[in-house]
């Protein structure tokens, strides 16, 4: 996989993903505002695009640098997920950041029902530090973890 700067065929090609149940939640049809945000060219630098040898878009990062830590996010398109490969793209994610800002602090969000993930950022060292809800239009109401780990 390689990194690259985030473009509008990144995105388009996002939009067009589908999970299953429950993971649908995290399709971008299921939140206009995400849809939204990664084809805002003001919005680019949040994002990274993981492509791989065959130039499909395999996984993206959010990066949002904030004064007390910096956020991380990913996604993995529908088809690779469930083989293991989440643990070598978020370390890798975690890698970049500290390459290229330094911060003292990661931070993520997870919603509470998405286990799967939280094993893995708890087998990483996050933590979780507070929780939050947060309203979606086709989802309704859902419960979040905020997850934290120191970056050193």
């Amino acid at each position: 996989m390689r990194i690259e700067e985030w473009t509008d065929a990144h995105a388009a090609q996002v939009e067009a993903w589908s999970y299953e149940p429950p993971y649908d939640f995290y399709d971008l049809a299921s939140d206009p505002a995400d849809a939204a945000t990664m084809r805002d060219p003001a919005m680019r630098h949040h994002f990274r695009a993981l492509v791989g040898d065959d130039g499909r878009l395999e996984a993206f990062w959010w990066l949002e640098p904030k004064e007390d830590a910096f956020e991380v996010g990913l996604g993995l398109r529908p088809d690779l997920t469930g083989r293991g490969l989440g643990e070598a793209i978020v370390r890798a994610e975690l890698d970049y950041v500290r390459e290229h800002w330094a911060p003292a602090t990661f931070r993520l969000f997870v919603t509470v029902w998405n286990t799967r993930a939280i094993r893995l950022y708890e087998r990483l060292g996050f933590r979780e530090v507070g929780r939050e809800k947060r309203s979606f239009p086709l989802h309704g109401e859902h419960e979040f973890l905020r997850m934290e780990m120191p970056a050193a």
